[in-house]
């Protein structure tokens, strides 16, 4: 029988990680006069969460996020009662687990982006499949896919993650095709999946978007009824964070003036 070092068999068991830790858990055993179930219980820890962190940051890379965006620097003060509720609730992530959708509307800079990515990131952390993109850039590439016959490939690529986040949508109408292919994703997930669709336009515009009216109403009639609408509203991010740096600016300017 061929006799292996432990690194070698820690290998060929795909345990290699374990090494990681394995010095500062042999000394902790060896000072706290640990048993031997004591010491494999914190090494295959050890294992498990280094794993579990491995596919976490598998799963946000994946994601495609644009910024790495968390509720831990989203302000939720700056919203009204009734969407503050609202935004907890579906932090949860039960929307998930219901196949539900979210529709995040509001003007621009109030916080749409960040809440869809936030909510994102979470459920990378639930176990859960996501993916996010902007809206023109999903129609770009649906519309490249008909040109090479790979649509049906395209298609399914966004059918399977478990959350789709379809960022500004509705910035423009849709052409025929490309309602189409927004209709057709709706549907594939319909009841499968949960979708996030953050639009600076009212929910009532969206079936104008469509060339073909029963089309919109059959996709938003989709949406919403097994969704959860968030209307978020109040001074931009933007704008607020633009005149923060002005006034800081002109304040520096002016201290510089006395000296």
């Amino acid at each position: 029988m061929t006799a292996y070092p432990l690194a070698e068999q820690l290998k060929r068991l795909r345990l290699s990680g374990i090494l990681e830790s394995f010095e500062v858990r042999l000394s902790q055993a060896r000072e706290n006069a640990l048993s031997h179930l004591e010491w494999l219980e914190l090494i295959l820890q050890d294992e498990i969460q280094r794993r579990e962190n491995q596919a976490l940051g598998n799963r946000v890379k994946k994601a495609k996020f644009e910024q790495e965006k968390t509720f831990e620097f989203f302000e939720l003060n700056r919203y009204s009662l009734k969407t503050q509720h609202l935004i907890r609730d579906v932090m949860a992530g039960h929307y998930l687990h219901q196949k539900k959708q979210i529709l995040v509307v509001g003007p621009t800079g109030t916080g749409k982006s960040h809440l869809a990515q936030a909510l994102g990131n979470q459920a990378c952390r639930q176990g859960k499949s996501v993916r996010f993109i902007r809206a023109a850039s999903f129609l770009r590439e649906m519309n490249a896919s008909r040109a090479d016959q790979s649509w049906e490939r395209s298609l399914k690529k966004f059918v399977v993650p478990d959350l789709l986040i379809i960022d500004d949508f509705g910035l423009s109408p849709l052409t025929f095709s490309q309602a189409e292919d927004i209709y057709e994703l709706i549907a594939e997930r319909y009841l499968k999946s949960s979708f996030i669709f953050t639009s600076n336009r009212k929910i009532e515009a969206w079936p104008d978007l469509f060339p073909d009216a029963a089309m919109g109403n059959a996709a938003l009639d989709r949406l919403v009824s097994q969704g959860h609408i968030i209307v978020l509203e109040g001074e931009s991010y933007r704008r607020k964070n633009q005149g923060q740096l002005s006034c800081s600016k002109g304040k520096t300017d002016m201290e510089e003036k006395v000296e």
